[in-house]
């Protein structure tokens, strides 16, 4: 399959980033709709990719979005809702249900085939939480284009790497906090680097094998929640006094308080996701998957001597030194 140009839909945020770095390095066109071309100036700058503001919940605007489209990319994605309701609020349904609906009748409408669409590992109809209903709702739904659409689905755990909104979050609240009170301490993860997300959804565009398939993304540890924490304050050098709240009341209080925040680093929802254990099973990894650890990659973003190693480095790339 020879492939040229891409769709990256959600590609303005932390994965897309990666993945339109490593499709411009092989040679593709990106082309990355945005609300606001001035929030994404960083990837203005990277060779082969075309910022083009766009509102992709409008069906006609994706439809010409197509034109010329080899393959089409879903990252998009939202942690809170403020609309909390069952089976799930009206901001999960525009993002995680009704936005790839639209997605596939403009492809089919258009006569593009190839999509990879990133749902999220243990998403199910029947999950905990609104995000994971959501987001197995969609899932659904892309799955059921298979006859008509070169499908591929990923379901990564947490993704972490320089720039994540996970790390560096527990990185600056150690910064300012004495004590940092922690729900969920004892729910489990595999985080997975973004730079192999980025290969893989880069890899199997062009891969027939892969086509129809659904591949979990996860790195090659679980840790719980507690042990990222602890591992961040080692990283960023405060041992901070930290107290595990559980997942009853208590938990449930900090989170709701949190959800109040103009960018909420937590809440009710994100921890009825937690009762679930974001861990593959290892039965459904992509071809080839050789994850890298945490510990190869964190503490050149998180540990104060490498980062100020890391600027160094950089000045004089730059400096052609």
């Amino acid at each position: 399959m020879e492939l040229e140009n891409v769709l990256l839909i959600g590609g303005s945020g932390f994965v897309g980033g990666w993945i339109a770095n490593c499709l411009s390095g092989r040679g593709v066109r990106v082309t990355i709709p945005t609300r606001r071309r001035e929030n994404t100036k960083r990837l203005t700058t990277v060779p082969m990719v075309s910022m083009v503001e766009a509102n992709v919940h409008d069906a006609p605007t994706l439809c010409q979005l197509m034109e010329g489209q080899d393959a089409v990319i879903n990252l998009v994605g939202i942690l809170h809702d403020g609309d909390s309701r069952l089976p799930y609020g009206k901001g999960f349904a525009a993002a995680h249900v009704e936005l790839p609906g639209k997605i596939i009748a403009a492809m089919q409408a258009s006569g593009v085939r190839r999509l990879v669409h990133m749902s999220a590992l243990k998403a199910a109809v029947n999950a905990p939480s609104e995000y994971l209903r959501s987001k197995g709702d969609g899932e659904a739904l892309v799955k059921a284009a298979m006859g008509d659409l070169d499908v591929t689905v990923f379901r990564p755990s947490v993704i972490f790497g320089p720039g994540d909104a996970f790390l560096n979050m527990f990185g600056k609240l150690l910064r300012v906090l004495p004590i940092l009170p922690l729900a969920g301490g004892e729910a489990c993860f595999q985080p997975v680097f973004v730079g192999d997300v980025a290969q893989a959804f880069a890899d199997c565009l062009t891969q027939g094998a892969t086509f129809g398939q659904t591949y979990d993304l996860a790195g090659p540890r679980v840790y719980t929640l507690r042990e990222l924490v602890d591992y961040t304050a080692q990283l960023v050098g405060k041992q901070r006094r930290i107290i595990d709240l559980g997942t009853g009341g208590w938990a449930y209080l900090q989170a709701g308080l949190m959800w109040l925040l103009p960018n909420p680093p937590l809440s009710p929802d994100n921890l009825r996701s937690m009762e679930v254990d974001s861990v593959s099973d290892g039965e459904h990894n992509f071809p080839g998957w050789q994850p890298t650890s945490l510990e190869a990659v964190a503490p050149s973003y998180l540990s104060p001597d490498e980062i100020e190693q890391f600027r160094l480095d950089r000045y004089r790339y730059r400096a052609g030194r």
